[in-house]
């Protein structure tokens, strides 16, 4: 990952500034996708029963090049023109989730990160740091765990303290017996979201 710096006790905010710098900002305008060429973002805060926190929409209008990843031997494309990718970051939790989706809003693919703190850059743009473990969330309801090594190797080198390795599991357990629990359930949540921002 992109991780750098040393580890620092969190104990107050400039020691949580020097903490947060050992792991990798993400911010969520999707810049690190070099193959999107165009692309427009609208998001918002909402505060209703289902989600406190931040909801976007990421619509790719131009690629370079279509983005694919394989799934049981079958190709699934994640980047092309005319997708959208809804964001949903919960204030009050450690997770952000990516819903990728093709030109009709039919779910290709839901990635899920686990994550630290989040905030706001000055320009309005909304931001995590990434804890390195991920969930992939496929159409069938299949759940694959990701960079379970990325996660181990950090705590092993001190990128990330005890405290935050046990709540990246735990916040993936915690997904996995709740919100994806069903994945019918879990879809008709995504299209809540969607129609909040459409």
């Amino acid at each position: 990952m992109y991780a750098y710096g040393r580890m620092v006790a969190s104990n107050d905010p400039q020691n949580e500034f020097e903490r947060n710098n050992l792991m990798y900002k993400c911010r969520l305008t999707y810049d690190e996708w070099k193959c999107i060429i165009s692309k427009n973002r609208i998001g918002k805060q909402v505060d209703i029963p289902q989600l406190k926190g931040y909801l976007g929409l990421l619509t790719i209008d131009t690629v370079s090049e279509k983005q694919i990843w394989k799934y049981n031997k079958n190709d699934v494309i994640v980047c092309d023109n005319g997708y959208h990718w809804l964001t949903i970051m919960p204030s009050n939790d450690f997770y952000c989730i990516t819903v990728m989706m093709d030109d009709s809003y039919e779910m290709k693919v839901c990635y899920i990160d686990m994550i630290d703190t989040q905030g706001y850059d000055d320009d309005g743009v909304p931001y995590f740091y990434d804890l390195y473990l991920d969930l992939i969330v496929y159409p069938n309801g299949n759940i694959v765990t990701d960079d379970m090594d990325e996660l181990e190797e950090a705590l092993i080198t001190g990128k990330i303290t005890d405290v935050q390795y046990h709540q990246a599991i735990t916040t993936s357990q915690k997904l996995q017996d709740g919100l994806l629990s069903n994945i019918g359930e879990f879809q008709h949540y995504i299209k809540e979201m969607l129609n909040l921002l459409k």
